[in-house]
């Protein structure tokens, strides 16, 4: 018999123990890891990075109230009560394009060995959580990879080393490997619209002789690594094999920017809308090539206009959850989500980002692109 399956079984986000993309340092103490993880940061910026530890001192007063402290510099910080729960963990390191770890306390998905000889007793302990070593780091310059490293891992000359005091050489390591973890790119046609005002489905319309939703296809298709879909409504049908229909319904863009993410969490989305006609493969790729992984969004901001254009937008899959939490408050505009948060923004003549809405409007467009 069958087993019955109460709830519907969605995608996972690729996490770690904590994170998305985390690495855990150990092999020394945790001064000299707090230290590290420090100084290596600095030349990480902006990218967004947490570091997990735990604390060495017994806390007796129980917090009464969750505290924040909105600082001068415009920064905030928080004291709050809460326990440890594997769930909400993955919830709060979801925005971080890297998340550091103090492998004394706690596990990681990817590891950086300090070879400290006075600890060498202490990792022979955490030998099982050592399995995706990225580099050794020799607290002398005549430091030795220890014997039991040698019998577990067969390949350890492949394995690079750095000295500790050799601080960019390391920074510059685990920038390629954040780099290298970057999500592959989707693209999005965003067909879903009622089209009230133009009368007719604006996803059909021809303005360079075939309908919208399929040059726009084809020209991702051209331009991105990744799989392209059209998002539509349940009930339009496009004979298309590669369609996300809305499962947020009534949310318009909003609703299938967030379809999108639920069948791919782990990808990015270049979302574009059927009704901006100046979109070309020149523009694509002009986006594509300013795209910021450390921000939730690259987007395009005309040098008239005040607010972002959220479609034409890529939207990272750290932007999902924040997305999500907009539309638990009651806000269903893309474009707010932009403008309240960490942005990429990229500035461009307002001409390109151009609607079509109306008859009138696509006629004289129609006339404007055959220039």
């Amino acid at each position: 018999m069958k087993k019955h399956q109460k709830h519907t079984k969605l995608p996972l986000r690729n996490f770690g123990h904590f994170a998305t993309n985390e690495i855990a340092f150990l092999g020394s103490s945790c001064s000299v890891i707090s230290t590290l993880v420090n100084d290596i940061s600095v030349n990480l910026n902006p990218n967004k990075i947490a570091y997990i530890d735990a604390s060495h001192h017994d806390v007796n007063e129980e917090l009464i109230l969750n505290k924040y402290t909105f600082n001068k510099n415009n920064t905030l910080s928080i004291h709050q009560k809460s326990k440890e729960n594997s769930i909400q963990n993955k919830l709060l390191f979801a925005k971080y394009d890297l998340t550091f770890i103090n492998g004394n306390h706690f596990q990681g998905k990817k590891q950086i060995i300090i070879l400290d000889e006075k600890k060498e007793a202490s990792l022979l302990k955490r030998i099982d959580q050592l399995t995706d070593v990225l580099c050794f780091i020799k607290m002398e310059k005549n430091s030795s990879i220890f014997p039991f490293l040698k019998e577990k891992f067969l390949n350890i000359e492949n394995i690079p080393s750095f000295n500790l005091t050799d601080i960019e050489h390391i920074s510059t390591y685990i920038l390629n490997e954040i780099h290298h973890e970057t999500p592959v790119l989707n693209g999005l046609i965003l067909v879903g619209g009622k089209s009230e005002r133009m009368g007719t489905d604006k996803s059909s319309l021809k303005y360079f002789g075939t309908n919208q939703r399929e040059h726009l296809y084809h020209l991702l298709q051209k331009n991105i690594a990744g799989e392209v879909y059209i998002s539509s409504r349940k009930e339009q049908d496009f004979n298309h094999q590669n369609i996300i229909p809305d499962t947020f319904v009534g949310l318009g863009p909003i609703g299938g920017i967030c379809s999108a993410f639920m069948q791919h969490p782990n990808n990015a989305i270049l979302v574009v809308a059927t009704d901006l006609p100046f979109v070309d493969e020149k523009l694509l790729q002009f986006l594509i090539s300013k795209r910021n992984p450390a921000k939730i969004a690259t987007t395009f901001i005309g040098k008239n206009n005040p607010f972002p254009e959220p479609l034409i937008t890529i939207w990272e899959p750290k932007s999902y959850p924040i997305i999500l939490q907009y539309l638990s408050i009651g806000y269903s505009c893309p474009r707010k989500v932009l403008i309240n948060s960490d942005v990429e923004l990229i500035s461009i003549d307002e001409d390109y980002l151009r609607n079509v809405n109306t008859p009138e409007e696509f006629e004289q467009v129609k006339k404007e692109l055959k220039k």
